[in-house]
C-alpha cells in the first residue's frame, strides 16, 4: 500500500517552508516545543485525510498574510495497480529518485513511479485538492483523486481522543481490518431497548472475523478486555448508522470507555493488522495516557524493531523512554530557522546514537550544557535554585539541558558536544583545565559555534572554589564536608595532601585569626579532590553546596570566578544574571 515520500509545506500556521523525504518506516519527530512537528502532522492529515472540506481561518496563515496561499504537496510512492492506472491518473504519475529524492515529471527508467497531491487555501478559505504534474499544467488538466481512492489512503490519525476507531464509524480502522460489514437496517427498525437485544447474534456472526482480530490483538498486548466481545448497537448513538455499531466487552460495556493508553494501543495494533489496505499512521505526542512499559509495548507494535516495517508512522514524542527504545535512524529532529524549517536525521553514528541512549532528555532541549563530571552538573543545578530563589529565571525554563560526561578523557565533552551541534542544538562545554584536552577538539568546538567555560589556570572545579570564594564561603565548605564525611575522614585527606604539614585543627584555628590563607586553600582544594573519596563528587552533594553556599557567596567572591559562573547563564537563550 501507499507510503509518504516527500512532504511540502508553504505558509501554513508556523510553517513558512518546509519540504521533506520520511522513511519508509518509523518516522519520530523530535526537537523543542513551537518547532512545527505537530503542525507537519496536521498539514499531511489535511491534505491526505478523506475530507471533503475542511474549516480554515486567518490564523491558519503564516504570519497572517492571506494574500500568500497555503500549498500542502505529498506525494505518494509504492502504488498499487490501480493508482498506477494510466486511464484514471496517467497524465498526473510522476518518478522519484529514491537515492536523491527528486521528483521528476517524466519518470525515468529506475525511478519509482509516483502521484502528487496537493491541497490549496486561498484568501476565501476554501480548501481546493488537485493531483500535480507539469504535463498536467501545461495542458490546463486539474483531477482530483478518486473519492474511493481517497478514502484507501487516508492515513490514520491517533490523537487524544481517539475512540471513534472503535466503532465502524466512517474511516475508522475497523472497516480496514476485513471487509466484513453488518447490515443493521432490521435491528434498527425496532425500538432502541429491543433492538440492542435483537442485533447482538446477527453482528457475532457478520463480524465474527474482526471481532477475532481484535481480541486476539487485544491480548497480544495485554489489553484486559476478555474474549467475548461482541458488536453491539452503541446505546449512546444518536443516528441510525454505520457508526451505531460499536465494540463491546462481554458485559456489553462499550469499549470506547477504556482508557486514552489502553484505546491508542489497541488501535496501533489493530492498524497493524490492517496495514494491508492502508499503511500510513499519524500519532501526536506518542507517549499521551501510557505509563513507560506500555509505551515501549506501543512503539514495538508499530514495528519499530523490525527490519521490513510494515507500517509508515509519522509521530511526535517528547518523552526520552521513546527515544531511548529507537533508533538515530527513526528519530528527526525538526529545526525552524529564518529560510523555513528543516528535518534532521539523527542518524547511526556511534557517537551520536550512544549520545541519545545517555542522555535521551537532552535531545529534547534547545540548548545543551555539556558537563566534564558529575560535580559540574551538581554546581549548575543548584547554582540555577539559588538564582530561582532570588527571582531569576531557571535555565531549564529556557530549554536548557545538562549532560554529565563521567569524567575520564577530557575529549570526551567535545566528542559528545559534536553529536549535538550536527543536528543544530547550541551546545556549551564546562571543563576543568587541570587535564587539557586536545588543542584540535577544542579549536572545532569553537569554530563550529561552541561555548566553552573553563576554569582558569591549570585549576579543577575544587580548586576554583577553594581559591575563589570568600573566607565565609570555604569555611561553609569546610563545615559541609566535615558534615558529609565526618571530621576524621576530612582530617586524613588533609594530612595527606599537606604531607602531614597540617591537619583539619590547624587550618581551622589559624582561619579563626588570619582568615584561610592561600596555602591552606590550596591544601583544602587538593584534599577535597581525594581520588574515589571526592569530598563533593556527586551531582547531590555539589548541587546542595552550590545552592546553600556557592551561590550565596557569588556576590563577595573573585571576580573572575563570578564572571565563569555568569556565562554559563548568560548563554542560555533569554537568560541574564
Amino acid at each position: 500500500m501507499a507510503r509518504i515520500r516527500s512532504v511540502e509545506i508553504k505558509n501554513f500556521r508556523g510553517i513558512k517552508e518546509f519540504i521533506w523525504n520520511p522513511s519508509p518506516g518509523i518516522n519520530c519527530l523530535i526537537g523543542p516545543g513551537d518547532s512545527g512537528k505537530s503542525t507537519i502532522l496536521e498539514a499531511i492529515d489535511f491534505c491526505l485525510g478523506a475530507r471533503r472540506n475542511i474549516a480554515f481561518t486567518d490564523a491558519d496563515f503564516y504570519g497572517l498574510d492571506v494574500e500568500k496561499p497555503i500549498t500542502i504537496t505529498v506525494t505518494l510512492g509504492e502504488l498499487d495497480e490501480g493508482l498506477k492506472n494510466l486511464d484514471t491518473y496517467g497524465m498526473y504519475v510522476r518518478g522519484f529518485d529514491t537515492a536523491t529524492g527528486v521528483i521528476e515529471d517524466e519518470p525515468e527508467k529506475d525511478a519509482e513511479t509516483v502521484l502528487s497531491l496537493m491541497l490549496t487555501v486561498m484568501g476565501d478559505l476554501e480548501p481546493s485538492w488537485t493531483l500535480i504534474s507539469d504535463r498536467a499544467q501545461a495542458q490546463g488538466l486539474t483531477k482530483n483523486l478518486n473519492w474511493g481512492d481517497r478514502v484507501r489512503l487516508a492515513p490514520t490519525r491517533i490523537g487524544a481522543m481517539a475512540d471513534h476507531h472503535l466503532g465502524w464509524r466512517r474511516g475508522s480502522v475497523l472497516n480496514r481490518v476485513s471487509d466484513e460489514r453488518a447490515d443493521a437496517s432490521a435491528a434498527l427498525a425496532k425500538a432502541a431497548r429491543d433492538a440492542r437485544s435483537a442485533f447482538g447474534n446477527e453482528a457475532q456472526n457478520q463480524l465474527g472475523e474482526t471481532l477475532g482480530i481484535v481480541a486476539s490483538t487485544a491480548s497480544e498486548l495485554g489489553i484486559p478486555i476478555g474474549d467475548d466481545i461482541r458488536a453491539m448497537l452503541d446505546a449512546h448513538s444518536v443516528s441510525f448508522s454505520g457508526g451505531t455499531i460499536s465494540l463491546h466487552n462481554a458485559d456489553g460495556i462499550p469499549l470506547r470507555g477504556l482508557g486514552v493508553g489502553s484505546t491508542r494501543l489497541l488501535i496501533a495494533g489493530l492498524q497493524r493488522k490492517a496495514a494491508a489496505k492502508s499503511t500510513i499512521i499519524l500519532i501526536d505526542e506518542l507517549e499521551h495516557g501510557l505509563e513507560p512499559h506500555r509505551l515501549i509495548r506501543f512503539i514495538g507494535s508499530l514495528g519499530a524493531k523490525e527490519a521490513r516495517p510494515p507500517l509508515q508512522v509519522l509521530m511526535t514524542t517528547h518523552s526520552p523512554v521513546a527515544l531511548r527504545e529507537l533508533s538515530g535512524e527513526q528519530l528527526f529532529v525538526v529545526r525552524s530557522g529564518s529560510n523555513g524549517h528543516e528535518v534532521l536525521n539523527v542518524g547511526s553514528d556511534s557517537e551520536v546514537q550512544s549520545t541519545v541512549r545517555l542522555y535521551p532528555d537532552a535531545f529534547l532541549a534547545t540548548a545543551v550544557v555539556i558537563c566534564e563530571g558529575a560535580s559540574e552538573v551538581g554546581l549548575v543545578r543548584g547554582l540555577d535554585q539559588h538564582r530561582v530563589s532570588i527571582g531569576k529565571v531557571s535555565i531549564f525554563a529556557h530549554g536548557g539541558a545538562l549532560v554529565d560526561c563521567g569524567g575520564g578523557d577530557s575529549d570526551r565533552p567535545f566528542k559528545r558536544a559534536s553529536a549535538f551541534r550536527s543536528l543544530g542544538y547550541r551546545v556549551a562545554v564546562i571543563r576543568d583545565d587541570d587535564k587539557k584536552p586536545s588543542q584540535s577538539a577544542e579549536e572545532d568546538f569553537l569554530a563550529d559555534n561552541g561555548k566553552l567555560i573553563a576554569w582558569r589556570d591549570g585549576r579543577a572545579m575544587e580548586d576554583e572554589l577553594f581559591l575563589s570564594l570568600t573566607d565565609r564561603g570555604v569555611g561553609n565548605l569546610v563545615m559541609r564536608a566535615v558534615d558529609l564525611h565526618g571530621e576524621e575522614l576530612i582530617n586524613d585527606h588533609i594530612k595527606t595532601a599537606s604531607q602531614n604539614a597540617k591537619c583539619f585543627q590547624e587550618i581551622e584555628t589559624s582561619s579563626l585569626f588570619n582568615g584561610y590563607t592561600v596555602a591552606d586553600r590550596m591544601i583544602l582544594a587538593k584534599a577535597s579532590k581525594t581520588k574515589r573519596a571526592g569530598w563533593f563528587k556527586s551531582v547531590s552533594w555539589m548541587e546542595d553546596v552550590a545552592r546553600d553556599i556557592v551561590g550565596p557567596d557569588l556576590p563577595n567572591c573573585d571576580a573572575a570566578f563570578r564572571d565563569l559562573v555568569q556565562a554559563v547563564f548568560e548563554w542560555a537563550p533569554n537568560a541574564s544574571v
